[in-house]
């Protein structure tokens, strides 16, 4: 039996210095490039202290990755949660504790921010205590320390108490058994295929092996290691980058080299109809964990107004927008990108994207548009022009693509589906003439005052 190295999830509430601490571990500037400063998909990384290997995983903070923080907790050996000492004890804080618990793993307490002035150790110790965390000189057991992310204070210890607790584990492999592991992530690269990021929990896996989860099979024709160098084969405790498999398998499932006894595949419930009067969603995603966490997202913050019809890996593309207009849905991407000629056809379709890199801005999105589409709205216009504006008043031109529009009738600015303003109709006209209204499809001049400027591409949206 070989000693392996030791798997760390670190777990804690948004903003509170994970990807920080870990970019001061591994001497990187990470966090400046994440997205809104969160970590969007569960990543793994390789390191050394005092001569030992150490794996961390970098779970994600944001309350919509629950599941994935739960999964980081579950691949670990050890977790350390983090705590900002400026901040305390908050709902993820507890969250990412009974993910610990709940994994039944050892771990370890990393109170930060101590360079802060607003930093108050004893009170967040305080917290802790009352959220069920005893540790020691507090009557418990639970190792804690002291540190600073940005500056490094308290950090060497701290790795030494990791190193401490792996030892108390005692954690060995044996390198003649077959590879076993951890799905981590998946996704779809255009150039090299599905993109698979594991964990080997058990014996080695090697380059040309085949790979079974419950869903998909695989063979690990590349492996790369955390720094992106090609390997001939990952030992128990590490992390790798596979490429080989055709489908995507699911984030979360275990797989193993050992081809398993022929059995029922699961098949997967198919998705009930929506009722006709809730708006219909397809969800893109960048990778399968936070494709899962945008389902799970939607669904908890959609209020039921929001139905999933189809959901996949990959960024958007038009056929992701003739699909939207045939199922009568809209798009809703995270972390993806939209290829130009999907955003020019759903401009020219009407079909709504939602779409941001964070999944907080997203959120904002969706109950922004929630907000507009649980109001009836009796008619919708889209600006194609605009020929000047004087003394709050406004020329503007554009097309009747939903319902009616009144002369004189008050109206919402929506931009990107977001409400920018508001304003009325002071002229209507069509054909150069004055009307009364105008329907769906017809072309149409107007005077307007707004509190903001109305620009090419907005949408006037009038309410009853």
């Amino acid at each position: 039996m070989n000693v392996r190295p030791p798997i760390i999830a670190v777990l804690g509430h948004i903003d509170h210095g994970k990807t920080t601490l870990l970019d001061y571990i591994r001497k990187t500037n990470t966090a400046s490039r994440e997205k809104g400063g969160i970590t969007q998909a569960v990543g793994a990384y390789e390191i050394e202290h005092n001569g030992k290997q150490l794996t961390f995983i970098d779970t994600p903070g944001h309350e919509a990755f629950s599941v994935m923080r739960g999964r980081g907790a579950s691949a670990a050996d050890i977790a350390i949660l983090i705590v900002a000492a400026d901040d305390g004890v908050k709902p993820q804080t507890k969250e990412a504790l009974e993910h610990i618990k709940g994994a039944g793993i050892p771990y370890i307490v990393a109170i930060n921010k101590i360079d802060l002035g607003a930093a108050d150790v004893e009170k967040t110790k305080q917290e802790l205590l009352q959220a069920g965390v005893y540790m020691e000189g507090m009557g418990g057991d639970v190792p804690y320390h002291p540190i600073s992310a940005k500056t490094g204070e308290g950090v060497n210890e701290l790795l030494n108490l990791v190193i401490l607790a792996s030892e108390m584990e005692e954690l060995t492999y044996d390198p003649e058994k077959h590879g076993r592991g951890i799905i981590l992530t998946s996704s779809r690269d255009p150039r090299r295929g599905v993109t698979v990021g594991v964990i080997v929990k058990e014996g080695v896996l090697h380059k040309g092996d085949d790979i079974f989860t419950q869903t998909v099979f695989g063979k690990a024709k590349i492996l790369q290691n955390s720094e992106g160098n090609m390997i001939e084969e990952v030992n128990a405790g590490l992390p790798a980058l596979v490429f080989g498999f055709k489908e995507l398998p699911k984030a979360g499932e275990m797989w193993n080299t050992e081809k398993p006894p022929a059995e029922t595949q699961p098949v997967q419930a198919p998705r009930e109809a929506p009722d006709e009067e809730i708006t219909k969603a397809i969800l893109k995603a960048n990778e399968a964990g936070s494709l899962e966490a945008l389902e799970e997202f939607v669904k908890k913050n959609a209020e039921g107004k929001i139905a999933i019809v189809k959901s996949d890996v990959g960024d958007i593309h038009e056929s992701d927008i003739k699909h939207a207009e045939g199922m009568g849905a809209i798009v809703i991407g995270f972390g993806t990108k939209i290829d130009k000629g999907a955003k020019n056809l759903a401009e020219g379709r009407h079909i709504t994207i939602l779409s941001a890199p964070v999944i907080y801005e997203l959120g904002d999105k969706i109950e922004e548009y929630i907000g507009v589409m649980a109001k009836e709205i009796t008619g919708d216009l889209l600006i194609k022009a605009t020929f000047g504006k004087k003394d709050g008043q406004q020329v503007v031109g554009g097309e009747v693509v939903k319902g009616t529009v009144k002369n004189q009738q008050s109206f919402i600015i929506v931009q990107d589906e977001n409400k920018i303003g508001s304003g009325r109709i002071l002229n209507l006209q069509s054909k150069r003439e004055d009307v009364a209204e105008a329907v769906e499809g017809q072309e149409v001049g107007i005077l307007a005052e707004a509190d903001i400027d109305i620009k090419v591409g907005s949408r006037l949206v009038f309410e009853k």
